[in-house]
């Protein structure tokens, strides 16, 4: 069996909204992935650099600009395929000018390389990610699963979960996507887009919406 522990899962949170980016690196094959470079390119370029991997590709659970505000910088620097679910193309697009709309200000990413679709399979040296298609935030909203983690963006928190009441949000779809990510198993490892780390068992036994004790509004 596979040493999990060899995989090293870096949280790097950038930006004004503390937006989790995570630096996924495989010491054996020196790769390593980004998953929702939100902001502070030059941060997470000297993560990369300091896991001594070599960046191939940046992964997006979702297209929000407060998750793709430093793509930009990144490929710049590093240019590498960027990965994005089609549903998503408007708020990747108008990244700059939705962040506007807070008072912020991010650099457009530029067009994504290549689309997510559920049941695609994510590689990073040996290992492999699935692709669960979990909208409700946002329509193109994925998450990655494999190796014991689940990289759920922005639909599953500690303790809490996404907004659902932001443009393209779907309550009902919402809800959907967290009784599918409540059926992996207790042990797996939740790295959510804000806060901090949790387990699938964690929050079936205290987030009351995945206890069944409350539903996003709407749905």
């Amino acid at each position: 069996m596979k040493d999990e522990a060899l995989l090293q899962v870096q949280q790097l949170t950038v930006g004004p909204l503390e937006e989790n980016c995570w630096l996924l690196a495989d010491p054996v094959s020196r790769q390593a992935v980004l998953v929702d470079p939100g902001d502070e390119p030059d941060r997470l370029l000297e993560a990369v650099s300091a896991s001594g991997c070599t960046l191939n590709g940046i992964w997006l659970t979702h297209a929000h600009f407060d998750h793709v505000g430093g793509i930009a910088g990144v490929v710049r620097d590093t240019p590498v395929p960027i990965w994005s679910h089609p549903a998503d193309r408007v708020f990747y697009e108008g990244a700059d000018k939705n962040a506007t709309r807070w008072g912020l200000v991010v650099e457009n990413p530029p067009p994504a390389t290549h689309t997510l679709a559920e049941g695609d399979v994510m590689t990073l040296g040996s290992y492999r990610f699935d692709v669960w298609h979990v909208p409700g935030h946002a329509p193109g909203h994925v998450a990655f699963v494999g190796h014991g983690l689940c990289i759920s963006g922005d639909v599953l928190f500690a303790g809490s979960i996404g907004r659902t009441d932001l443009p393209l949000c779907d309550p009902a779809a919402m809800h959907q996507s967290l009784l599918r990510l409540a059926t992996q198993e207790d042990q797996v490892r939740v790295l959510p887009g804000h806060g901090v780390m949790t387990t699938i068992g964690r929050e079936r036994a205290s987030n009351p919406f995945l206890r069944g004790a409350a539903r996003p509004i709407g749905a």
